[in-house]
């Protein structure tokens, strides 16, 4: 068992909880909520900051070309199609200038934004990929209950959310990051403990912050 494989199953009850959350049930069911979609897709878009500037710092710490190509690569991907599937989403969910730009946050939102730019700041390759693995292999892991594309939602705003978490591409980009992460595993006692917190704190704050979508508006989240 790698190093990743090893922290998961250390928080294997939140992870689990996450990808089996009712919310992810109602995306892949097709009847999640415009009120909950828009909710979540506000706040979730307030990390596409600190995320691309996660990948940068993975390009830049990254031990060899071939590895910073593959960051480099996947940053041209985020800020493109992604974005996009943003944008179209609030535009047919008709959401203000001002909740795209600057929304309240909610509090997961502020922690999970806190992690990121903490992880960040370290210039630590392995603090930085905790993170993305986290957020990437998560996302894979509740996307791949879709199952076959056929029986996907026909909404767009649905099923382009799964599909974006779901492809060969992009099940080819977890499988390298959780490779990558188990290479460069910590020896030192103290970088170790620090990157183990940082995974298990991501875990929970994903979990978390699907709970704060289905959260009604003006109830604290």
């Amino acid at each position: 068992m790698g190093f990743a494989e090893e922290l998961k199953q250390e928080c294997i009850n939140n992870w689990d909880a996450a990808i089996n959350h009712p919310f992810v049930d109602q995306l892949l069911g097709g009847n999640l909520s415009d009120d909950n979609l828009r909710r979540y897709l506000v706040q979730d878009y307030q990390f596409c900051d600190a995320f691309t500037a996660l990948l940068g710092q993975a390009v830049a710490s990254a031990p060899s070309l071939s590895s910073r190509l593959v960051f480099a690569r996947v940053l041209g991907a985020f800020a493109s199609d992604e974005n996009t599937y943003f944008q179209d989403c609030f535009n047919e969910l008709d959401v203000a200038e001002a909740d795209r730009t600057g929304p309240a946050l909610g509090t997961v939102t502020r922690d999970f934004d806190s992690l990121m730019r903490t992880a960040l700041s370290t210039r630590s390759y392995p603090d930085v990929l905790a993170v993305l693995l986290v957020a990437e292999w998560l996302y894979g892991d509740w996307a791949a209950r879709a199952g076959d594309p056929a029986i996907w939602p026909v909404a767009p705003k649905h099923s382009e959310w799964i599909r974006l978490h779901n492809n060969p591409e992009y099940n080819a980009w977890v499988t390298w990051l959780r490779e990558e992460f188990n290479a460069v595993e910590p020896v030192n006692p103290e970088v170790r403990a620090r990157v183990t917190e940082t995974f298990r704190e991501a875990v929970r704050l994903e979990l978390a912050f699907f709970d704060a979508a289905l959260v009604p508006s003006g109830v604290p989240a």
